[in-house]
């Protein structure tokens, strides 16, 4: 699942993916994956920290309040100290700083899939 409220970053990364071979879902907001979410199976959460409606933040925080057990990837154009700080105090994966490579996004989700398997 990726949640990010700007398109172009969206199909970039459904692109990327799905050339992996993952099957990607994609939501322009916190509100659009939350209405979702009940219906969803995911291995992976990738989620932009700055979204229009409720940030990343606070989307995994309600999550978490929930029961999440999804690795979660936070994806930001700010290098916030404060922000890497909350991202981490969630239990994120990986944080990684807009513009990333395509290979340290694999390399992350890769991850993030093998550790929910074992």
């Amino acid at each position: 699942m990726v949640i990010d409220d700007d398109r172009e970053i969206l199909h970039c990364l459904e692109l990327v993916l799905s050339l992996c071979g993952y099957h990607i879902e994609l939501f322009a907001s916190a509100v659009d994956f939350l209405i979702a979410a009940p219906k969803l199976e995911a291995s992976c959460l990738i989620v932009d920290i700055q979204l229009g409606d409720i940030s990343g933040l606070e989307l995994v925080r309600v999550l978490c309040e929930e029961g999440l057990t999804l690795p979660v990837i936070f994806i930001t154009g700010s290098g916030d100290e404060w922000h890497r700080q909350q991202a981490i105090e969630l239990g994120c994966t990986a944080f990684l700083l807009k513009p990333f490579s395509t290979e340290r996004l694999i390399e992350v989700v890769r991850k993030a899939i093998g550790s929910k398997l074992n």
